[in-house]
């Protein structure tokens, strides 16, 4: 039996990075966007508020760019503050690097599981294809358990047992899809 489970974004990640006004950590990307001209450049930055002061910080996304050199439909989204836009932003690893910022996936997803967590009968197997929407790092054995109803542990037991295979590696976490097996 096949069954598909697809890991969903439901909001923006936490941005990391360090506050100036009160040292936490954390900020919330709500979509918003600055864009500012100087003549013939651009300067363009995503726009992110701070969980406990509410400070705003600016993670840059064009920097002194030609206005000839920045697509028309791009400029559109970020005078509109196109959240959609936002969220490939931040999947950037590039522009990630350029602001050492680090981003936080935790509540940030959901795993569709097509209904109900079938789980095999003695004897049976079940294979199971997960899709990720987004790229969204998250540990294999925490959707194992989750889309199971298991105890990370029992997972675990299950994987040490052999009665749950792969062709990739279960153990840290992956972005992209992959399928596994589960056999009782």
């Amino acid at each position: 039996m096949l069954k598909i489970w697809v890991v969903m974004p439901t909001r923006l990640p936490i941005v990391l990075r360090r506050c100036h006004g009160c040292g936490s950590g954390r900020f919330t990307a709500n979509g918003k966007f600055r864009v500012n001209a100087h003549h013939k450049l651009l300067d363009a930055w995503l726009l992110a508020l701070c969980t406990r002061c509410g400070d705003t910080t600016k993670v840059t996304v064009l920097e002194r760019a030609n206005v000839r050199s920045v697509r028309p439909a791009l400029l559109d989204r970020m005078h509109a503050n196109d959240p959609a836009l936002a969220a490939e932003l931040l999947r950037d690893p590039a522009l990630r690097r350029r602001n050492r910022i680090a981003l936080d996936w935790d509540g940030a997803w959901r795993l569709d599981t097509g209904g109900g967590a079938d789980r095999p009968g003695e004897g049976e197997a079940i294979e199971v294809s997960v899709r990720f929407a987004a790229p969204i790092p998250v540990r294999p054995m925490r959707l194992i358990a989750e889309g199971f109803g298991l105890a990370r542990a029992e997972a675990e037991r299950l994987l040490a047992e052999g009665n749950l295979v792969s062709a990739v590696r279960l153990s840290g976490k992956l972005s992209g899809d992959f399928t596994f097996t589960l056999k009782l």
